[in-house]
């Protein structure tokens, strides 16, 4: 596409992604300035890396163990409920974390559904707090992530191999090993590596679930060694850790996830001749539901606990709900400022190494950018009066790779389709993007508004260096009543932010199909 003419040009993409490598830089100076390489870290810092690492890997690795058979189950059954089943598997991925944290303990906790039925078996208790704790998390977090991506990779397999396996009467072992086990192989890996990058950058969870300073991880270490400490040389050097950590992982990701074919057959519906028997309809049936309980009833916790504490939820509930409302709203247009410009450039090259840009958020945490343009910030403002629109920027950063992967492609259609009619008719600039972009990325400009909106209110992370006692967002104020142990008042606010996070997504999601048909 990069060879002919576009209607549109990419000097405001290039712009944005300027816009987008400079607060990156800029984060990366102001840990600079403070940072002590002759310093050191203790044998705190190096634990809290250890456990880091080592809680990423343990969740990489059971998310996409489970992942295989309930995906493959998935794959191989036709039922009432299926679509919406895999619908909800995207539910954890725009779920607020300290509400999914509160449905864990709801479930899992000391007081959980499960230890009262190891109380009424006579049976030792669990505890969910630590290390099991925080893995537990990220795998309800993340297993829905590797059944999307291996369920993807399953329904690229020609419907015509099954055909041929069915005919050829190969046994379903047989059909493992040359049809499933070399998809699992290229599929896998990539899933892992993705997992591993978010689990590292993880915050939410570990200050929820953490089990003390044997469990703490690097953000986690980041936020004490600045918020009770203000050791700003410490949070520098972690923060640079963690970019090393946390970058190297995501370049690995890139490296190792494959490009899926969705070609190869005639797009006949996939029949599955190999999987009829009585044992495997009855162990993809068990797995199915034991998969859909453990992502489904931390849900229906939330919302049931919720229903008895809205009542009792104080004032303060109510003012962070509208505070929360106005970052998510202040995220969703810095990142369509961005976004938008930056994936019609990206649209236009032959190449999409330009898209890199964006994985910044990737490795660069929310923590580790707060504390950069704390730094800098700090001897010329006061960064709390401009906690909130940090916290927004940061926030759109964090979901600007995300944005990019739904914008590229319809972006990218639109102009392979009607780009040379565009030329003709003298349609160029402003007038391209108005009357043939915008109009067909409408469905993808909501889906990406949707998903910022609903993650950016969700988001404990940077607000959380830099808030005060008068202003909150609705889950730092939600941790505090967490904290205070007014758990009825939590389960409310979780409800509230619940609803909130879903009536944003659904809003501009759906608001922006039916407005597309119009």
């Amino acid at each position: 596409m990069a060879q002919r003419a576009q209607p549109i040009s990419g000097t405001s993409g290039i712009v944005a992604g300027t816009c987008v490598v400079a607060a990156v830089l800029l984060a990366f100076v102001g840990i600079g300035l403070r940072a002590e390489p002759g310093t050191g870290l203790g044998p705190a810092e190096g634990q809290a890396i250890r456990f880091t690492v080592m809680q990423a890997a343990l969740s990489a690795l059971i998310s996409v163990t489970l992942a295989v058979p309930l995906a493959r189950a998935l794959a191989r059954r036709e039922m009432p409920g299926r679509t919406l089943l895999v619908t909800l598997l995207g539910a954890p991925f725009i779920l607020p974390v300290i509400v999914a944290v509160l449905g864990l303990l709801a479930i899992f906790g000391r007081k959980g559904w499960v230890n009262q039925v190891l109380d009424i078996l006579d049976l030792p208790s669990l505890s969910i707090y630590g290390l099991h704790g925080v893995v537990l998390a990220h795998v309800f977090f993340n297993l829905p992530l590797a059944t999307r991506l291996l369920l993807q990779g399953w329904q690229s397999i020609p419907a015509e191999r099954f055909r041929l396996a069915a005919q050829l009467n190969l046994p379903p072992a047989m059909i493992w090993r040359t049809l499933e086990w070399p998809l699992i192989v290229r599929v896998l890996p990539g899933a892992a590596a993705l997992i591993f990058v978010i689990c590292l950058t993880s915050f939410a969870v570990a200050l929820t679930l953490g089990g003390g300073p044997r469990a703490t991880t690097i953000e986690l270490a980041i936020f004490q060694a600045f918020r009770f400490d203000f050791d700003l040389s410490k949070a520098a050097m972690l923060s640079v850790v963690q970019l090393v950590l946390a970058g190297g992982a995501a370049l690995l990701a890139l490296w190792v996830i494959p490009a899926i074919p969705l070609t190869g057959g005639m797009d006949r519906p996939v029949q599955r001749w190999d999987a009829r028997g009585g044992v495997q309809r009855l162990t993809d049936a068990l797995v199915i539901a034991l998969g859909a309980a453990f992502l489904l009833l931390p849900l229906l916790s939330v919302t049931l606990a919720g229903l008895v504490g809205l009542p009792l939820m104080p004032a303060s509930v109510w003012q962070a709900a509208f505070v929360s409302l106005w970052v998510a709203a202040l995220s969703v247009a810095v990142l369509l400022a961005v976004a938008l410009p930056l994936a019609g450039w990206i649209a236009i090259r032959a190449r999409g190494s330009a898209e890199a840009i964006g994985l910044l958020g990737l490795s660069a945490s929310p923590l580790m950018i707060g504390t950069g343009w704390f730094i800098l910030i700090n001897p010329i403002a006061d960064p709390v009066s401009l906690s909130l629109p940090v916290t927004a920027i940061v926030n759109a950063l964090m979901a600007l790779p995300f944005a990019l992967r739904i914008l590229v492609p319809g972006i990218r259609e639109a102009l392979a389709g009607h780009g040379r009619l565009c030329l003709s008719l003298g349609v160029t600039g402003w007038s391209a993007w108005r009357w043939l972009i915008l109009p067909r990325a409408l469905p993808q400009i909501g889906f990406a508004a949707g998903l910022t909106g609903a993650l950016s209110i969700g988001d404990l992370g940077v607000i959380a260096l830099f808030a005060d006692p008068d202003r909150a967002t609705l889950p730092l104020q939600m941790y505090r009543l967490m904290g205070a142990y007014q758990t009825d008042a939590a389960a409310g606010a979780a409800l509230l932010l619940l609803m909130m996070a879903l009536v944003i997504f659904w809003t501009c999601d759906r608001g922006a199909r039916w407005y597309a048909k119009t």
